[in-house]
């Protein structure tokens, strides 16, 4: 696959591509992070999800060939392993473990886009918070507090929410003393009580 691949730098809010625009492969993430995201008729963000170092994103185009069904950007400096659609296809007939971690991709990248429409579907914005950030505790270096590394705009928009929604929520939870927040240092006061109201 090395014989393939092809570099990319992007430098922060670089538009990687649009959705729609015609596709000539897919990505993996070398270093930064990129979100994938639509937006609504009036502007409005969603963000479908965020890809960090060893992801890889867009792989659907390397067999339908149709347009690229959502846009991408980089959040930060990113480097990326571009591998194009019909040299990638012709290197799949010849590996058939590379077909398997593709297929592996794709489930994960499903199973998370169903956990999206479950959230947006059934889950107030305090829930999804909460959802969110008992996710990113797990992966945190220290056991009840973690350091947001969003911008406010962004995780709203990952949330399926906007900025002053989702700054209430916080405020909610502050006050009633299941959090902390000190910039974008959070503290998580009462972890019981953030499972339950994640699960409500």
């Amino acid at each position: 696959m090395v014989a393939i691949a092809q570099l990319q730098i992007w430098q922060r809010q670089q538009i990687i591509f649009r959705k729609g625009d015609a596709a000539a492969g897919f990505f993996v993430v070398k270093t930064g992070r990129v979100k994938v995201f639509n937006l609504s008729a009036a502007g409005k963000e969603q963000i479908l999800n965020i890809f960090e170092p060893g992801d890889s994103f867009a792989e659907v185009v390397a067999f339908d060939n149709q347009p690229y069904p959502a846009s991408a950007e980089a959040i930060e400096y990113v480097e990326l392993i571009f591998l194009p659609r019909f040299a990638f296809l012709n290197l799949l007939h010849q590996d058939a473990d590379l077909s398997v971690r593709l297929l592996a991709s794709f489930a994960r990248h499903l199973r998370h886009l169903v956990s999206l429409i479950e959230d947006l579907s059934f889950r107030q914005v305090p829930q999804r918070l909460a959802a969110y950030l008992l996710q990113r505790l797990a992966t945190s270096d220290r056991p009840d507090s973690i350091t947001l590394d969003l911008k406010k705009t962004e995780l709203a928009a990952l949330l399926g929410t906007i900025p002053a929604t989702l700054s209430r929520a916080f405020y909610d939870l502050n006050t009633q003393g299941i959090l902390r927040v000190e910039g974008n240092e959070i503290t998580i006061c009462d972890r019981q009580r953030l499972q339950r109201l994640s699960e409500e």
